[in-house]
């Protein structure tokens, strides 16, 4: 959505390991230094290890880029696996043709493998073996590894291996049982996050690479994505790009500290204050601490109360004689409605980034997972996408879609609730596992047009259409435009090319739903025909009645 408006040929901080991007900082350049020598150099195991989001994966891609020609490399990258499965993976990489009686023998595997060794160790190859995700492995394929390194000649080992995983590895090669494999890894190095100077390098690397000419970041910008992601490369991506869309949403070329820290406070579902106002605030409260300590400790007196007072509010103590009153009974009064302060105040643990996207994957009938991968990240490995706006309640009746909503006031933290229906004058909130209706008054006060939706588009990855354009995405931009406007769906083999039909279609869509009418079928366009021409089983935004038909 934001490329033309900032002059970028491609999205600069998309979180696919793309070696174009690689910035290496001073322990990203030490690593890649050590993963080159494992495979120049002969001999035992070399272990990478960084926490999620370091760049690890990427660093890989980066080194199969620079690998030599004469390096030959199985890269396993999901070691759940079985011993067996294990060494036929391996021999698949290598393209070592097995037959099915072999396949089901482990020592005949194994032996298959060393003759290829062999082979390749005679006309002056280099073989390696790379394993992503290492801490998955089990002690058993373990074993298998460390068994793998005994396949050598009198001067060198045929198999170069490269251990990749979370902090986890660490440990799990610490343990007793594994000593003997941890006693052969020639060489340790772990990825730390980019210190600050090295955050500040690497946005403006990534821009730079994506195609920008100018700065989109200020200096105040790129400072608080580094307080904010840690120096962690993922989130550093992430953050920015949410930054982009928000500034783009707001007509800026420029991005400022505030837009991240809003764009931030999106990602990790809670308010983000500036890096000056926690102790600004803590000092406030020490201050007004002390004044109403102050101002109570000098009217002490006055707030006993007077025993005159206190005979007239005890009966027993009046000299009087009570009057009888007759007891007449009173209709108990309706009890109201409570309010969406009221709810949620009760509803703090319902209304977390976890529970409101486990809401919404839920809709659309997927799983989440809290606490592993970001959202985002989750949502795309299911085939669908996270759109972060800055809209409103009409945009989003037209979006036809459920959506996460960013509530807050200056007096809580942020908030989140699934808006799973909307009317004239109601809306309808999922919080939790209970749905509730509250007015758009009330909404107002505390939604300020942040949110986020998932979209699962027929054909991805999202791209905005336009005439000239070919392929799989365009036919089906074409089948929904008809199937909007009830006509017939084109045959299979209907026109791939945005023509000039094609952008008259898509110019009646965007009048017909009061879009600018450019014939070009962007992101706005192509959610609001999806919502339009919903397929069965994904869910839809309700359409509330009005709660004041009269």
């Amino acid at each position: 959505m934001y490329l033309a408006f900032f002059g970028i040929a491609e999205k600069p901080f998309a979180i696919t390991p793309d070696p174009r991007y690689l910035y290496l900082g001073r322990h990203h350049a030490d690593a890649l230094a050590h993963l080159v020598y494992g495979i120049n150099d002969a001999g035992g195991f070399i272990q990478l290890t960084g926490e999620v989001g370091t760049g690890k994966t990427t660093t890989i891609r980066s080194l199969l880029a620079r690998a030599p020609q004469n390096a030959e490399i199985a890269l396993v990258i999901n070691p759940r696996l079985s011993p067996l499965d294990f060494l036929q993976t391996i021999c698949e990489e290598l393209g070592i043709g097995v037959s099915d009686g072999a396949a089901r023998n482990g020592k005949e595997l194994i032996d298959q493998l060393n003759r290829y060794l062999l082979r390749a160790h005679a006309a002056g190859r280099r073989v390696v073996l790379i394993v992503d995700e290492a801490q998955n492995l089990s002690v058993e394929v373990l074993e298998q590894v460390r068994l793998l390194t005994n396949l050598e000649t009198e001067s060198q080992k045929l198999l170069q291996i490269i251990l990749i995983g979370q902090p986890e590895l660490r440990e799990l090669l610490g343990r007793n049982d594994l000593r003997q494999l941890a006693q052969r890894v020639t060489a340790r190095f772990h990825l730390q996050p980019l210190a600050r100077e090295e955050t500040l390098a690497y946005v403006r690397h990534r821009l730079r690479v994506a195609g920008a000419t100018r700065e989109v970041f200020s200096n105040a910008a790129l400072r608080e994505v580094h307080r904010l992601s840690g120096g962690v490369p993922r989130v550093i991506n992430i953050v920015c790009d949410r930054a982009l869309l928000g500034a783009y949403t707001e007509d800026r070329h420029e991005v400022s500290a505030a837009m991240v820290r809003r764009a931030a406070s999106e990602i990790f579902g809670e308010r983000l204050a500036p890096s000056w106002l926690t102790p600004a605030i803590a000092a406030a409260c020490i201050a007004v601490a002390v004044a109403v300590a102050g101002l109570l400790w000098g009217h002490m007196p006055r707030l006993r109360a007077h025993p005159a007072v206190a005979a007239a509010a005890d009966p027993a103590a009046s000299p009087v004689a009570a009057t009888p009153v007759v007891a007449r009974p009173v209709a108990p009064a309706p009890t109201p409605a409570p309010t969406l302060a009221q709810l949620l105040a009760a509803s703090t643990a319902d209304t977390t980034a976890d529970v409101a996207f486990g809401t919404l994957f839920t809709l659309w009938g997927a799983h989440y997972q809290p606490g592993a991968t970001d959202p985002c990240t989750q949502a795309e490995a299911r085939g669908m996408y996270c759109v972060t706006l800055h809209s409103s309640l009409a945009q989003l009746r037209q979006f036809a879609r459920p959506v996460i909503l960013m509530l807050g006031d200056s007096s809580a933290g942020s908030q989140q609730a699934v808006l799973t229906g909307a009317g004239p004058d109601a809306v309808e909130l999922q919080l939790g596992a209970r749905r509730v209706r509250v007015t758009i008054a009330e909404l107002t006060a505390y939604w300020f047009g942040d949110c986020v939706l998932l979209w699962r588009p027929p054909t991805p990855p999202v791209a905005e259409l336009r005439a000239g354009i070919r392929g799989p995405a365009v036919r089906a931009l074409r089948t929904q435009l008809l199937q909007a406007a009830g006509q017939p769906a084109p045959s299979a083999a209907g026109s791939t090319v945005y023509d000039t039909a094609l952008a008259h279609l898509v110019e009646d869509f965007q009048r017909a739903h009061h879009l600018d009418v450019d014939g070009v079928a962007n992101m706005e366009t192509q959610l609001i025909l999806d919502g339009v021409v919903a397929a069965p089983g994904s869910p839809i935004l309700q359409n509330l009645p009005s709660t004041n038909p009269g």
